[in-house]
Protein backbone atom coordinates (compact mmCIF):
# COMPACT_ATOMS: atom_id res chain seq x y z
CA UNK A 1 0.00 0.00 0.00
CA UNK A 2 3.28 2.34 0.39
CA UNK A 3 3.98 2.08 -3.24
CA UNK A 4 0.08 2.71 -4.09
CA UNK A 5 -0.24 5.93 -2.10
CA UNK A 6 3.11 7.50 -1.87
CA UNK A 7 5.27 5.62 -4.66
CA UNK A 8 8.30 4.66 -2.43
CA UNK A 9 9.23 4.92 1.04
CA UNK A 10 10.94 8.15 0.64
CA UNK A 11 7.54 9.27 -0.80
CA UNK A 12 6.16 7.64 2.58
CA UNK A 13 8.71 9.61 4.85
CA UNK A 14 8.25 13.18 2.11
CA UNK A 15 4.46 12.94 3.52
CA UNK A 16 5.05 12.28 6.93
CA UNK A 17 7.37 15.48 7.04
CA UNK A 18 4.88 17.53 5.01
CA UNK A 19 2.53 16.37 7.68
CA UNK A 20 4.24 17.59 10.89
CA UNK A 21 4.97 20.71 9.23
CA UNK A 22 1.73 21.54 8.09
CA UNK A 23 0.24 20.92 11.68
CA UNK A 24 2.73 23.03 13.22
CA UNK A 25 1.63 26.05 10.46
CA UNK A 26 -2.06 25.13 11.58
CA UNK A 27 -0.71 25.39 15.47
CA UNK A 28 1.09 28.83 14.47
CA UNK A 29 -1.62 30.27 12.55
CA UNK A 30 -3.87 29.95 15.67
CA UNK A 31 -1.87 32.14 17.69
CA UNK A 32 -2.58 35.31 15.33
CA UNK A 33 -0.49 37.65 17.71
CA UNK A 34 -1.60 41.34 17.52
CA UNK A 35 1.43 43.03 15.81
CA UNK A 36 0.26 46.38 16.87
CA UNK A 37 2.15 45.47 19.92
CA UNK A 38 5.56 43.98 18.34
CA UNK A 39 6.87 42.89 21.74
CA UNK A 40 3.73 41.01 23.31
CA UNK A 41 3.24 40.03 19.23
CA UNK A 42 7.44 38.49 19.43
CA UNK A 43 6.72 36.98 22.90
CA UNK A 44 3.79 34.68 21.27
CA UNK A 45 5.49 33.91 18.95
CA UNK A 46 8.70 32.62 21.38
CA UNK A 47 6.22 31.04 23.65
CA UNK A 48 4.42 29.24 21.26
CA UNK A 49 7.73 28.03 19.45
CA UNK A 50 9.13 26.83 22.87
CA UNK A 51 6.23 25.37 23.96
CA UNK A 52 5.07 23.22 20.59
CA UNK A 53 8.48 21.65 20.30
CA UNK A 54 8.70 20.65 23.89
CA UNK A 55 4.83 19.53 23.51
CA UNK A 56 6.14 17.95 20.09
CA UNK A 57 9.00 15.78 20.49
CA UNK A 58 8.18 13.65 17.66
CA UNK A 59 8.67 16.83 15.28
CA UNK A 60 11.95 17.44 17.05
CA UNK A 61 13.15 13.35 16.08
CA UNK A 62 11.77 13.48 12.71
CA UNK A 63 13.61 16.84 12.09
CA UNK A 64 16.91 15.03 13.64
CA UNK A 65 16.16 12.07 11.19
CA UNK A 66 16.04 14.39 8.35
CA UNK A 67 19.13 16.70 9.49
CA UNK A 68 21.07 13.08 9.31
CA UNK A 69 20.19 13.08 5.93
CA UNK A 70 20.99 16.42 4.85
CA UNK A 71 17.63 17.46 4.36
CA UNK A 72 17.47 15.39 0.80
CA UNK A 73 13.35 14.30 1.51
CA UNK A 74 12.09 17.94 2.86
CA UNK A 75 13.92 19.01 -0.14
CA UNK A 76 12.01 16.79 -2.66
CA UNK A 77 8.54 18.25 -1.07
CA UNK A 78 7.18 21.48 -2.61
CA UNK A 79 5.37 22.46 0.35
CA UNK A 80 8.46 22.96 2.78
CA UNK A 81 8.86 26.62 1.37
CA UNK A 82 5.26 27.22 1.86
CA UNK A 83 5.30 26.44 5.53
CA UNK A 84 8.78 28.56 6.71
CA UNK A 85 6.72 31.21 4.52
CA UNK A 86 3.83 31.81 6.74
CA UNK A 87 6.78 31.60 9.74
CA UNK A 88 8.84 34.23 7.88
CA UNK A 89 5.76 37.11 7.01
CA UNK A 90 4.64 36.78 10.33
CA UNK A 91 8.04 37.68 11.83
CA UNK A 92 8.22 40.24 9.46
CA UNK A 93 4.86 41.89 10.25
CA UNK A 94 6.01 42.05 13.50
CA UNK A 95 9.51 43.36 12.96
CA UNK A 96 8.23 46.39 10.66
CA UNK A 97 5.78 47.31 13.37
CA UNK A 98 8.37 47.53 16.56
CA UNK A 99 10.65 49.36 13.40
CA UNK A 100 8.23 51.46 12.91
CA UNK A 101 7.32 52.67 16.21
CA UNK A 102 10.97 52.60 17.36
CA UNK A 103 11.14 49.81 19.65
CA UNK A 104 12.74 47.67 17.16
CA UNK A 105 16.32 48.04 15.54
CA UNK A 106 15.88 48.68 11.53
CA UNK A 107 18.80 46.59 10.71
CA UNK A 108 17.14 43.37 11.68
CA UNK A 109 16.32 40.69 9.14
CA UNK A 110 13.42 38.58 9.50
CA UNK A 111 14.94 35.21 8.62
CA UNK A 112 17.95 36.12 11.13
CA UNK A 113 15.04 36.61 14.35
CA UNK A 114 13.18 33.49 13.28
CA UNK A 115 16.42 31.16 13.40
CA UNK A 116 17.28 32.49 16.54
CA UNK A 117 14.10 31.88 18.20
CA UNK A 118 14.15 28.29 16.46
CA UNK A 119 17.93 27.39 17.48
CA UNK A 120 16.97 28.24 20.77
CA UNK A 121 13.99 26.12 20.73
CA UNK A 122 14.60 23.13 18.92
CA UNK A 123 18.25 22.58 20.75
CA UNK A 124 16.92 22.78 23.99
CA UNK A 125 14.33 19.81 23.26
CA UNK A 126 16.70 18.04 20.54
CA UNK A 127 19.46 18.03 23.30
CA UNK A 128 17.26 17.57 26.67
CA UNK A 129 18.85 14.11 27.76
CA UNK A 130 22.25 14.64 27.22
CA UNK A 131 22.59 18.64 28.43
CA UNK A 132 20.42 17.04 31.58
CA UNK A 133 23.07 14.10 32.25
CA UNK A 134 25.66 16.99 31.43
CA UNK A 135 24.73 19.67 33.22
CA UNK A 136 23.77 17.42 36.67
CA UNK A 137 20.13 18.93 36.17
CA UNK A 138 17.06 17.53 34.73
CA UNK A 139 16.02 20.15 32.32
CA UNK A 140 12.83 18.54 31.78
CA UNK A 141 11.49 19.66 35.08
CA UNK A 142 9.01 22.59 34.93
CA UNK A 143 10.65 25.02 36.51
CA UNK A 144 13.65 24.37 34.09
CA UNK A 145 11.49 24.87 31.23
CA UNK A 146 10.04 27.96 32.66
CA UNK A 147 13.78 29.47 33.54
CA UNK A 148 14.85 28.82 29.49
CA UNK A 149 11.68 30.50 28.51
CA UNK A 150 12.00 33.58 30.66
CA UNK A 151 15.89 33.44 29.32
CA UNK A 152 14.90 33.11 25.88
CA UNK A 153 12.56 35.71 25.63
CA UNK A 154 14.73 38.33 27.66
CA UNK A 155 17.60 37.41 24.79
CA UNK A 156 15.74 37.58 21.95
CA UNK A 157 14.05 40.88 22.80
CA UNK A 158 17.74 41.98 23.83
CA UNK A 159 18.54 41.48 20.60
CA UNK A 160 16.00 43.25 18.29
CA UNK A 161 15.24 46.47 20.87
CA UNK A 162 16.48 49.61 19.38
Amino acid sequence: MIYYYFGSKEGLFIAVLEGIYHRMDVAEARIAPDVSDPVEALRTVIRFKLDYYHRNPEFVALLNTENLHKGKHVAKSAKAVEYSGHAIALIERILASGMSQGLFRQDLRPRDVLLFILASAYFYVSNRYTLSAFLGEALDRPEAVAHWEAFVLDSVLRVVRA
